[in-house]
């Protein structure tokens, strides 16, 4: 019996383990790439040393992205990591909405940051930048005007 709760002790001593070293992640040409996605949109987002410029779909960001909200929702990430300015961002954008897009946007330049500086990844962590935003439109359903709502009610 006192065999048993020795071997329990040694069961139940926490194992050390070491946190995983993250390495970066970046190609021949020194970018970082990501995939970023929100809603209906999904963004493919390199990064890479820089002055700052944001290109999407082959526009600036003030043209694609005409309004404030929006620009100000990209240059998140970069304002809690400390790297405004400091960065090149060309993105490529398909589906949904300007509000889905600069979204899935954010969520691509976050990623891309912590391939490229694995130690940047605990305040963007605490931001919730790397979290994918899992809403997406409820389907419409049969019976029924849009995905909950009724068709009007008509006593006669």
């Amino acid at each position: 019996m006192a065999e048993d709760f020795s071997a329990l002790a040694e069961l139940k001593a926490p194992m050390p383990q070491a946190a995983p070293v993250r390495e970066p992640k970046i190609d021949a040409q020194g970018r970082s790439y990501a995939t970023g996605k929100r809603k209906n949109a999904v963004a493919r987002v390199w990064v890479k040393p820089g002055s700052g410029r944001i290109i999407v779909n082959g526009r600036a960001v003030e043209v694609y992205f005409a309004r404030p909200v929006l620009r100000m929702l990209i240059n998140q990430p970069f304002a809690v990591a400390n790297r405004v300015g400091q960065f090149d961002v060309v993105c490529t954008v398909i589906g949904g909405g300007l509000s889905g897009q600069a979204g899935a946007v954010r969520h691509g330049i976050s990623k891309a940051l912590t391939y490229y500086e694995p130690e940047l990844r605990s305040p963007l962590k605490a931001g919730g930048f790397p979290t994918r935003d899992s809403r997406v439109v409820e389907r419409k359903k049969y019976g029924r005007a849009k995905a909950r709502r009724s068709f009007q009610f008509s006593k006669r």
